[in-house]
């Protein structure tokens, strides 16, 4: 990648670099991610852990203590904007939402949908994208 990506929070309190290309451009469909865009699917990149890193300012994370592999979510103590998250099925990536780039179309359109078994009617899928069910193998 020639140039990196930044991006943040609404207030500003947070920011981020991305400086290499993502392993995954997706929209999550899954009951979970709904929860966290308010009811629409995550529209997000998957990014190794090393191409990613905060520059100003430090999330607060949170990760549900009933389950046994929760996934971390990082999110703006000030303004609440979800920023990322980490998951045990993916160690050292970041998974992080696309809205808080600073230019959203940055990589381009998301490449495939998953946890499809989850969608709600309302939610859109491209024609011709590609969707899985659940977390393609």
């Amino acid at each position: 990648m020639s140039t990196k990506v930044e991006g943040g929070c609404y207030c500003k309190a947070i920011r981020y670099e991305i400086s290499v290309e993502p392993m995954l451009n997706l929209q999550c469909h899954c009951r979970e991610c709904q929860y966290i865009s308010g009811g629409n699917a995550n529209v997000c990149m998957v990014i190794p852990g090393d191409g990613f890193k905060y520059t100003q300012g430090t999330p607060r994370q949170f990760a549900r203590k009933d389950l046994e592999n929760p996934v971390t979510r990082e999110f703006c103590g000030e303004c609440g904007t979800p920023l990322l998250s980490r998951s045990p099925a993916i160690p050292g990536a970041a998974i992080i939402k696309r809205g808080t780039f600073d230019d959203p179309k940055a990589f381009g359109a998301p490449q495939m949908a998953i946890f499809t078994i989850d969608r709600q009617p309302y939610q859109y899928v491209p024609d011709g994208m590609p969707a899985f069910e659940r977390m393609p193998g």
